[in-house]
C-alpha cells in the first residue's frame, strides 16, 4: 500500500462507540493491557499462535491470557517474597481490559503509603453495600457486584462478576493473599463512571448498556495509546533516576537495631 493511501486511511473518521457502564463494555482491546506492560519493562514471553505471557522485571509476576481453553481469561500469578504470601487472581475473557488494566498497571507501580481499602472507592461511587453472610458491594443499576466470600476456616476469596440480561457476563477471582492495594486498583477501575470505547460491532448486545456514536480517525487512537506508552515508559524512567539519585546512608554502629515504637511497612 502506499503512504498516500495510508495517510488518506489514518484521516477517515470511522464510526465508534462509548459505552456505559464500561463493566457491561465487553473484553476491548488486549493491547490496552499488555502493551502497558511492555512499555513498563515486563517482559514478553509470547509465542506466535499461542497464550499471551509475560513476567514481571523481577520476575515476581507472571500475567497470562490465553482464550483457547477453559474457562480462558486473564492469570496472574505472584510469588512468594518476605511478608508476601504467594497470590493469585483469574479474570474471565469478557472483562473489560481497562478494568484489567486496573490491576496490571497498579503491579508497575510503587506502593502507596497509604492503607488500601477495596471498598473505598465503591463508596465513592455510590455502590450500596448488601447485608448477608458475605460482605458484598453492589453497583447502582444491580449489574455488577464484588465481595468478600468466607465460607470457613481459610476458606476465603475476593469476587467480583458482571451481568446482562443474557446471563452473566464476566467473573474474577482472587485469592485471600492478593495483596489489598491491587483489588482497591481493581475496584476503583470497575467503579469508574468514565465510559470506555468499542468500535461498531465489537461490544455485546444489551439493553443495559448505554452507547453513544463518535467518529475516531485511526490516527487519534494511535495517539491516544501512544500517550498511553510515553507515561509508562516515563514512569520507569523517573523511578530509574531517582533510585539512582537517592543517597545512600549507613547506620552507625552504636544505633540499637529497633526502636521503640518504630512503624512497619503495611503488607
Amino acid at each position: 500500500m502506499s503512504k498516500q493511501f495510508w495517510d488518506e486511511w489514518n484521516a477517515r473518521p470511522q464510526q465508534h462507540y462509548l459505552i456505559e457502564p464500561r463493566y457491561l463494555a465487553g473484553g476491548g482491546d488486549l493491547r490496552h493491557v499488555t502493551e502497558y506492560l511492555r512499555a513498563s519493562g515486563w517482559k514478553d514471553l509470547s509465542r506466535t499462535g499461542g497464550p499471551i505471557v509475560f513476567d514481571s522485571p523481577d520476575k515476581s509476576v507472571r500475567l497470562g491470557f490465553d482464550p483457547l481453553v477453559r474457562p480462558g481469561g486473564w492469570t496472574i500469578r505472584g510469588r512468594a517474597s518476605g511478608h508476601q504470601e504467594a497470590w493469585h487472581a483469574t479474570l474471565g475473557l469478557q472483562t473489560p481490559a481497562e478494568i484489567v488494566a486496573g490491576l496490571t498497571d497498579a503491579l508497575t507501580q510503587p506502593r502507596s503509603a497509604h492503607a488500601p481499602n477495596p471498598w473505598a472507592p465503591l463508596e465513592r461511587r455510590g455502590w450500596e453495600a448488601k447485608p448477608g453472610p458475605h460482605v458484598t458491594a453492589v453497583s447502582p443499576d444491580q449489574n455488577a457486584w464484588i465481595q468478600w466470600h468466607e465460607s470457613g476456616a481459610g476458606q476465603a476469596h475476593w469476587w467480583a462478576s458482571a451481568r446482562t440480561e443474557h446471563g452473566t457476563a464476566w467473573h474474577a477471582v482472587f485469592s485471600p493473599t492478593t495483596p489489598m492495594h491491587l483489588v482497591e486498583s481493581f475496584s476503583a477501575a470497575l467503579a469508574d463512571p468514565q465510559p470506555v470505547m468499542r468500535p461498531r460491532g465489537m461490544f455485546p448486545p444489551s439493553n443495559r448498556i448505554r452507547t453513544t456514536s463518535v467518529s475516531v480517525r485511526p490516527a487519534e487512537l494511535s495517539a491516544w495509546q501512544q500517550a498511553r506508552i510515553t507515561a509508562a515508559r516515563a514512569a520507569v524512567w523517573a523511578r530509574s533516576n531517582w533510585t539512582r539519585a537517592r543517597p545512600r546512608t549507613t547506620t552507625p554502629p552504636t544505633a540499637p537495631y529497633s526502636h521503640a515504637g518504630q512503624t512497619h511497612a503495611r503488607r
